[in-house]
C-alpha cells in the first residue's frame, strides 16, 4: 500500500467562532472518518490536530545556525492547516470518497490528498 498525506485546511477565524455543537458534530465527523477508513480497507498510521497558526515559527536561513525566526504563519491567508492524517491505502480515489465526509461540517471545505515520498 502506498502512503498518502490528507492536508486538512480550514479557516481559523469560523473555526475559533464555532459553537459548542458544531465543535460536537466536527468531533463526530472526525470520527466516523477514521472508522469509514478502516471499513473500506485503508489504514490511519497518524494523524494530528494542529495548533492555530498564531503559535507559528518560521524558520528561514543559509545553514546550521544561521537561521532567522519568526512568529506567525508562513503563508498570509484565512485558511491554514489545521491538521493532518497519514494513510495507507491501495485505492487512493476510495480515499478521496471517504474524505467527502468531512464536508458535512462548516469547517472543512476541501481537503488536500498527497502522495508521500517513499524511503525518505
Amino acid at each position: 500500500m502506498t502512503q498518502y498525506i490528507v492536508l486538512l485546511p480550514a479557516d481559523e477565524a469560523r473555526y475559533a467562532s464555532g459553537s459548542a455543537q458544531e465543535r460536537t458534530d466536527l468531533t463526530a465527523a472526525h470520527g466516523e472518518f477514521v472508522q469509514l477508513l478502516a471499513e473500506r480497507g485503508h489504514k490511519m498510521t497518524g494523524g494530528a490536530q494542529l495548533m492555530p497558526s498564531s503559535q507559528t515559527r518560521v524558520v528561514r536561513g543559509s545553514a546550521v545556525d544561521d537561521v532567522t525566526v519568526t512568529d506567525g504563519p508562513y503563508a498570509e491567508s484565512a485558511e491554514q492547516v489545521g491538521g493532518y492524517y497519514v494513510v495507507e491505502t491501495s485505492d487512493p480515489m476510495d480515499l478521496a470518497k471517504v474524505c467527502g465526509r468531512l464536508f458535512a461540517t462548516p469547517f472543512h471545505q476541501a481537503v488536500e490528498i498527497r502522495q508521500l515520498v517513499e524511503g525518505m
